[in-house]
């Protein structure tokens, strides 16, 4: 009967077994699985529209958001996780929340990690037996597994890891119960990556802080319970609602109360209001080889990549564990050796490159790279901007599980790509053209018409910069009355923006300006019941915002969202930089 016997790397225990559901592309729980159904919602997956509930997930890894873990705890708690989880590769985020849901809960699902052979021997199996560190395939439902009860290990279990004489007490309680659990979850993590010692970091930056359900307001209120007090300055990423005026805004209480309480919880933890998922722009900002600790994806790629500051891709909830604690596993990106590129990706010249062009590489390199940080070379002499960088990480961190990126000439430490490999051959040396770009650019628009309904810009919060971008573009017009454009960004960044006198000259053209909250958390009622087509200037949401808001999207340049603003129609016009590509094509096709 049985068809495959694999042996992996246990990274939580249990047993657990159901119908299989495999694919060879990661995904991302946030905006990739509905936390309430367990239904995959990522509609560019393989997996879209199947139900992960109470089968057994194989996916080569998580990627994109940090919020996956919150998301996974969520399903954990309600009833809608898979029986267990079957990675090729040890996977942080997804992990970090059944370590969370059995710590704090006593709930679990067995986790495991085969490598990439016994990843890939268990496609076109049928059903799955996970026991411990053991997975056995079947052509058919295998007989019920025997209930034997689970050892779970205790939080202060002997660890692997050297302590300090502050780790140990944290770790027997001297510091209270929430920093006990938080050095007891640290230390599991950092087993399972590999660390021996932990280090000490400056900042941290909270992504847990957005509501994905109950879970996730019960366990802050559980640290809060417990006398949770962060040990280094730490600001909070977007939640889930603008939370001086959702009410205003028309945000249903049963939403509006629930996220604005979250955020709350974290303020009494001794969190900052900074309420931004682009925390890089604050005056708070790391610098160049500073040791932190940011969840929320984009903020971690702009923090290694942009900055060079350095911090892991931290999962939600293991980002407040480590600011309670002031401690980190010394792994990863903290690590010189660690952050070097193994991947070179040659990018074609291309002239006439507009601000669209850098979201559409982010996402096309982050689909290539999987989990290995590349250096991109070949735009040396375009001058990117921060702006533009942030809307390469941003996307690049939607379709990678990569933590950073080089850009040969551009970033700090890429001067050379030489420099960015550590002076070694890559790997692995892709090329991209410009037909390549030209298909990442077909499935971005997924809208099927010319309208337009609402224009999305914020995704990462806007800058200031880009509010003065778009005041210029503005001018003196005034949007069509059938179209919405709003603007999401951090209050520290509206203050800045009344100031120079942006804010009054784009509410003249029809601007709404919401804070606290980002794009992948609004829906209904700022966009729209009646709207159907969005446009956007950001890969990150055009990727996601057909899973988490049911709309069909329109990606485009700045420009064409201010035309499209004031006509109500997309010109559908490629830009530029793509338009020998889409000649090219159509030679090819006469």
């Amino acid at each position: 009967m049985s068809e495959v016997s694999l042996n992996g790397r246990c990274l939580v225990a249990g047993s657990a077994q159901g119908a299989l559901l495999y694919a060879d592309v990661g995904l991302s729980f946030w905006g990739g699985v509905e936390p309430f159904t367990g239904e995959v919602i990522d509609r560019h997956h393989p997996l879209s529209g199947q139900f992960i509930s109470g089968r057994v997930l194989a996916i080569p890894s998580g990627r994109g958001s940090c919020t996956g873990s919150s998301v996974l705890l969520e399903l954990i708690l309600n009833g809608h996780a898979p029986a267990a989880l079957v990675f090729e590769r040890v996977e942080d985020i997804l992990t970090l929340g059944v370590l969370v849901a059995e710590q704090m809960f006593g709930h679990s699902i067995p986790v495991i990690s085969l490598g990439e052979a016994g990843f890939a021997a268990l496609r076109g199996v049928a059903f799955v037996r996970v026991e411990a560190d053991r997975v056995t395939g079947f052509n058919s439902p295998p007989p019920a597994l025997e209930r034997r009860p689970e050892n779970r290990p205790a939080i202060n279990a002997v660890s692997k890891i050297s302590l300090s004489e502050t780790d140990q007490g944290l770790l027997d309680g001297a510091y209270g119960k929430a920093a006990q659990v938080a050095m007891g979850i640290i230390l599991r993590m950092a087993e399972l990556q590999g660390a021996t010692e932990l280090l000490d970091i400056t900042q941290a930056h909270i992504d847990g802080c957005i509501y994905t359900g109950p879970a996730s307001l019960r366990f802050a209120r559980q640290l809060v319970e417990w006398g949770a007090k962060v040990r280094v300055p730490t600001t909070l990423n977007s939640i889930s609602v603008d939370k001086r005026r959702w009410r205003e805004l028309g945000i249903d209480p049963a939403l509006g109360e629930p996220a604005s309480q979250l955020g709350d919880a974290y303020m009494d933890m001794g969190a900052r209001v900074s309420f931004t998922c682009a925390p890089y722009l604050l005056d708070s900002a790391p610098e160049l080889g500073e040791q932190i600790v940011w969840a929320e994806s984009n903020a971690v790629v702009y923090a290694n990549s942009v900055i060079g500051a350095r911090t892991l891709k931290y999962p939600d909830y293991l980002d407040i564990c480590i600011a309670l604690t002031g401690r980190a596993p010394k792994i990863g990106c903290h690590l010189t050796q660690q952050r070097l590129a193994t991947l070179r990706i040659d990018v074609p010249e291309l002239d006439g490159l507009d601000d669209s062009f850098y979201p559409l590489l982010g996402y096309h390199v982050g689909l290539m790279c999987g989990a290995a940080i590349p250096v991109i070379c070949g735009l040396e002499h375009k001058g990117p901007t921060l702006d533009d960088l942030k809307a390469f990480g941003a996307a690049f961190a939607t379709t990678s599980a990569a933590p950073m990126f080089h850009m040969a000439g551009v970033t700090p430490e890429a001067t050379t790509a030489e420099l960015a490999l550590g002076g070694h051959a890559p790997d692995k040396t892709l090329r991209i053209s410009a037909a390549d770009l030209l298909q990442s650019w077909r499935e971005l628009n997924s809208a099927q018409t010319s309208d337009v309904d609402v224009i999305t810009l914020g995704n990462p919060h806007f800058s200031l910069s880009e509010c003065a971008t778009l005041a210029h573009l503005c001018g003196v017009q005034r949007k069509h009355n059938a179209v919405a454009i709003v603007v999401t960004c951090g209050r520290a960044t509206l203050d800045r923006a009344q100031q120079a006198g942006y804010v009054a000259t784009l509410e003249r053209f029809g601007v709404q300006f919401v804070t606290d909250t980002c794009w992948c958390m609004l829906g209904e009622p700022v966009i729209p019941p009646t709207a159907r087509t969005l446009m956007t200037n950001s890969g990150k949401y055009a990727h996601y915002a057909p899973g988490l808001v049911g709309r069909r999207v329109h990606f485009a340049s700045l420009v064409e969202c201010v035309e499209s603003a004031c006509t109500g129609l997309a010109s559908g016009r490629l830009p530029e930089w793509l338009r020998g590509a889409a000649h090219a094509e159509d030679s090819a096709h006469v």
